[in-house]
């Protein structure tokens, strides 16, 4: 047999490997075992999937087998949740400046902050977090539920059993109250001590628990077998608590029950309250719900048929069901159409005006005699109901209330007509100044419509002295014209010379007369003439 080949890191190594087998041949050394402590038969080949019959076959011997089962590097622990190692007494170089612990920094720290960390306090030390380090395989990396507690899942499960014994025990204690209360009144009113004795029993069977009590009856059938056929369960839909029909009434002469079809049609119980049976026969059935409506429908096709119409119900049920609604439709138009013509021959009382709200509310059995002068001497006099609001309440000389008057989308007082809330009272001289100034307003603008209408006359120039333009009927001084061009001339020499010269406090006259005026005008360039070099 070919044996798998081993590498070596050197040929010491190989050397040794070899003695330590010589030596294991030779009885002197140790016979190699597996992770169970099982030896390990050095004839049967590394690469072998099993070994031969003639080996000793049950021990496993392939080590990359074993490896495929379970490996020694890989762990399947997981973290211990909020262990701690160790907690000193007092801060620690390199710890964290929060809590003290020194397995995380202050940025990592998952306690509170603290308004002085324990780096400044040496106090309430946090202990160290117990850190671990697994090295998984290729399933435990990959499994999702690798560390889950199970026991961590009990108080959900606690809670929502908590929750339905709760409302368990809220149902029955409602029930209790409802059936104790009822038997109370029936107490009173003085009810009959059979009554009373079945309502003790239904207070009895509400205390009892209502895991102990049955839900349904089940009956078993055979069907289609050698002994009747298959069984199956079949519900039969009455609690066992219930009591029977032929129970109800135990006389012999009151309704009779069929025991091969469980019926009673007639009511047993036919002078009882209807309001509290439970079972009135089943017969009832018969006359509520669309049983009804399929009797009228089935009545409704004979009188069709027999009056002419080729109405059938077995035959044609739609057609039948058809003219059946068409039937009730023309049969409400009738109706509607005879009340309106009733009422249009005779009127209608309850669609008549409403009578007045003082002769509704004002009507009283109470008697109340006044004397000649209007005052009381039997009853008491009507009081009329008052608002929670202040009413009757005048302010700044007003003698009606604000909202008293609208007008224009604005509400003011009736008074005076103001639209402006908390002003004084002007009165009837307010009102009449009011329509005065709108009198005056329309007449303004009336009179500026007709303007705008009117074309604007022409407006004679009138130009001032010192304007461009100079009028034919202007005087002038001539001695106070030849000193204004003196003045001219000086100003203009003056204003040639450096402006930093002048004196701070130089006093000067802003009047301006006619000749000055024309001096200036007579003086000044004129840049669009063409013989303004000509000048002077």
């Amino acid at each position: 047999m070919a044996t798998a080949s081993v590498a070596f890191k050197s040929r010491e190594d190989h050397r040794k490997q070899m003695e330590l087998e010589e030596a294991r041949k030779a009885g002197l050394a140790p016979a190699e075992v597996d992770e169970d402590g099982k030896e390990i038969n050095p004839h049967i080949p590394q690469y072998m999937s099993s070994a031969p019959w003639y080996l000793n076959a049950e021990r496993p011997s392939l080590k990359h087998q074993r490896k495929w089962k379970s490996d020694p590097n890989y762990t399947k622990s997981w973290y211990d949740r909020g262990a701690k190692i160790f907690q000193a007494d007092k801060y620690r170089k390199g710890a964290c400046e929060n809590c003290g612990a020194m397995t995380h920094s202050a940025k990592t720290c998952m306690e509170r902050p603290r308004k002085l960390g324990a780096k400044w306090t040496s106090k309430s030390i946090a202990p160290d977090e117990k850190i671990e380090t697994f090295e998984l395989d290729y399933e435990g990396k990959r499994d999702r539920w690798n560390g889950y507690d199970a026991a961590s899942y009990k108080h959900v499960i606690e809670r929502y059993e908590a929750r339905d014994e709760a409302r368990k025990k809220y149902l029955k204690d409602q029930q209790l109250k409802k059936l104790e209360e009822k038997n109370n009144n029936q107490n009173e009113d003085g009810v009959s001590d059979d009554e009373d004795n079945e309502d003790a029993l239904k207070v009895d069977e509400a205390k009892v628990d209502e895991s102990k009590q049955m839900d349904f009856a089940k009956v078993e059938k055979r069907v289609r077998t050698t002994g009747g056929g298959s069984t199956g369960t079949v519900r039969n839909l009455r609690i066992r608590e219930d009591t029977a029909k032929y129970l109800l009434n135990l006389d012999v002469n009151s309704a009779h029950y069929d025991p091969k079809t469980r019926s009673m049609r007639e009511d047993p119980l036919p002078d009882a309250d209807p309001n509290e049976k439970f079972y009135a026969g089943d017969n009832q059935n018969r006359v509520s719900g669309q049983a009804l409506e399929f009797k009228q429908l089935n009545i409704h096709a004979w009188e069709a048929f027999d009056k002419g119409q080729d109405v059938h119900m077995q035959a044609a049920p739609s057609q039948a069901e058809l003219l059946h609604r068409n039937f009730k439709i023309n049969k409400e138009k009738l109706k509607s159409h005879t009340k309106d013509t009733i009422m249009e021959k005779y009127g209608n009382a309850a669609t008549e005006d409403t009578l007045p709200r003082e002769l509704l509310l004002g009507q009283s059995e109470k008697e109340v005699e006044y004397d000649r002068a209007g005052r009381i001497i039997k009853g008491q006099e009507i009081s009329l109901p008052k608002s929670k609001y202040e009413e009757d309440v005048y302010i700044n000389n007003h003698t009606s209330v604000w909202g008293s008057w609208w007008k224009d989308h604005q509400w003011g007082y009736k008074c005076c007509q103001q639209t402006v809330r908390n002003s004084y009272c002007t009165g009837a001289a307010g009102i009449e100044a009011a329509e005065a100034a709108a009198d005056l307003m329309k007449a303004n603008i009336a009179r500026k419509e007709a303007n705008e209408d009117m074309p604007a006359p022409a407006q004679e120039k009138r130009l001032a002295t010192w304007g461009s333009e100079v009028p034919e009927d202007l005087v002038l001084d001539e001695e106070k014209l030849v000193e204004a061009l003196k003045k001219e001339d000086e100003r203009r020499r003056g204003e040639e010379k450096d402006e930093r010269k002048r004196k701070y406090n130089v006093k000067w006259n802003d009047d301006v007369t006619p000749e000055e005026m024309e001096a200036y005008r007579m003086k000044r360039v004129h840049h669009d003439d063409p013989m303004k070099d000509f000048l002077n």
